[in-house]
């Protein structure tokens, strides 16, 4: 009993880094969209100086994924939730660069009239902040259920990205004269496209804990 209690303390332990660098992550998103909000280059600067701690925390969840599996020799639903975490680790620190870009991208822009409002950028960060909450807690929580709603949330984003891709595009054809800053708005767009798409990835993790099953929620 002992040996089983050590074991669960180094799941939660394991559980409890990988919550921390969602948080930071989510934190990091809500920044970069604020800095590119209000054209904040020194905000957008502390963006990508602050992703190195996102970093090191991955690293840091690697290696102690590979401690615990050499350890305990995990089998069954164990297995799945230590690799589960280290894939999930993965997809957040994925996310973490996304930020990251669009901190890149605001600082191109630059302090000039923002044209944000021809698009559903906005939406699309409110739509994945909801749906990385949702899918690391139906991991935590062994919840199907909230694992299927974010898969749902992702076809949202699909429709938001196609929505401001061609508003962007018809736009820029009649304002050439503002390609820089479309351009960007159209990386940004993008980024935010594939943030949904790593965060379904995080949800189809959850489901293979659950029910021992790979599920592929991006078709």
């Amino acid at each position: 009993m002992v040996v089983r209690e050590n074991f669960e303390n180094n799941l939660q332990e394991l559980q409890n880094k990988m919550t921390e660098m969602n948080e930071l992550t989510i934190a990091a998103f809500e920044k970069a969209f604020s800095a590119f909000k209000a054209q904040d280059v020194e905000l957008a600067l502390k963006v990508m100086e602050e992703d190195t701690v996102i970093d090191n925390l991955e690293n840091e969840i690697n290696q102690f994924v590979v401690w615990l599996m050499v350890k305990e020799q995990p089998v069954a639903r164990d297995l799945r939730r230590i690799i589960g975490a280290l894939k999930i680790s993965s997809d957040i620190e994925r996310i973490a660069d996304f930020a990251v870009n669009i901190a890149k991208s605001t600082i191109k822009i630059g302090q000039i009239n923002s044209l944000l409002n021809i698009t559903n950028l906005e939406q699309m960060k409110e739509v994945s902040i909801n749906m990385l909450n949702m899918a690391v807690t139906s991991f935590i929580d062994e919840n199907i259920m909230l694992a299927k709603e974010v898969a749902e949330l992702d076809d949202q984003v699909d429709n938001y990205y196609s929505e401001t891709y061609k508003s962007i595009t018809g736009y820029l054809r009649e304002h050439p004269e503002e390609t820089n800053q479309l351009v960007q708005l159209l990386f940004i767009n993008r980024y935010l496209e594939r943030t949904a798409d790593h965060i379904t990835n995080i949800a189809e993790s959850a489901a293979y804990l659950i029910k021992g099953r790979i599920y592929d929620f991006n078709t």
